[in-house]
């Protein structure tokens, strides 16, 4: 049965970059079959020449997991550009759409894990995007969304090989037993996990800033 990880997080927060920097690593440095699904909210925008109206989102919530569950056939590990729950997100912050939380919670909570995106990238302006001010308020539904259903995320931050680094670490607990000691990443991914532990992770606040404070008092 393969693993489900989910990148979730708001526009411009590095969710596909992360999922490749992600899925070149476990291909190289492991005898897992890791596979990226990306976000099908793109390539529908990209298609139609427009946003989806609300009655469209639904829609596009259902394709994402039929895509997630078909990546899932004949690979080891799923890497999730994003989840229905990303786009039960966004019809609440557009729409005050809350219909579609129910199906994306119940496919969220087949994930084997979550990660959150830091808001500690700089902001990259995109034709599909909103604007760097509706990062807040998204990183709070996701939140809200998450904690209300009681299930685990760790957030992830920094740049470029630190992010993933970040990331390996989070996953350390999940991964260990599924790598074989011939796999790189393996003595690694041990090391981050007692090390690291769960520094990134912050499942008792909705406030996007708290775990940014955090890294500033250690350094």
């Amino acid at each position: 049965m393969a693993l489900h990880i989910a990148l979730l997080g708001a526009e411009s927060t590095g969710k596909s970059q992360l999922g490749l920097a992600l899925l070149d690593h476990l291909r190289h440095n492991t005898q897992l079959r890791p596979a990226l699904v990306p976000e099908y909210l793109r390539e529908w925008c990209d298609r139609e020449g427009r946003t989806p109206r609300p009655d469209e989102q639904a829609g596009i919530a259902q394709e994402q997991q039929a895509r997630g569950d078909q990546a899932a056939q004949d690979h080891d590990i799923v890497l999730h550009d994003t989840t229905p729950l990303m786009t039960a997100v966004y019809s609440d912050l557009l729409f005050q759409d809350l219909s579609l939380y129910p199906f994306a919670l119940e496919h969220q909570a087949r994930m084997d894990a979550n990660l959150l995106m830091a808001l500690d990238l700089p902001w990259t302006a995109d034709p599909q995007r909103d604007g760097p001010h509706a990062q807040g308020p998204t990183d709070q539904l996701i939140r809200r969304a998450l904690i209300g259903a009681r299930l685990d995320y760790s957030v992830v931050g920094g740049q470029g090989p630190a992010r993933l680094a970040q990331a390996l670490n989070a996953l350390g607990p999940l991964l260990r037993p599924h790598l074989s000691a011939g796999d790189g990443l393996f003595s690694r991914l041990m090391q981050r996990a007692d090390s690291l532990g769960g520094e990134w992770r912050c499942e008792h606040c909705d406030d996007p800033a708290c775990e940014h404070a955090s890294r500033l008092q250690r350094r």
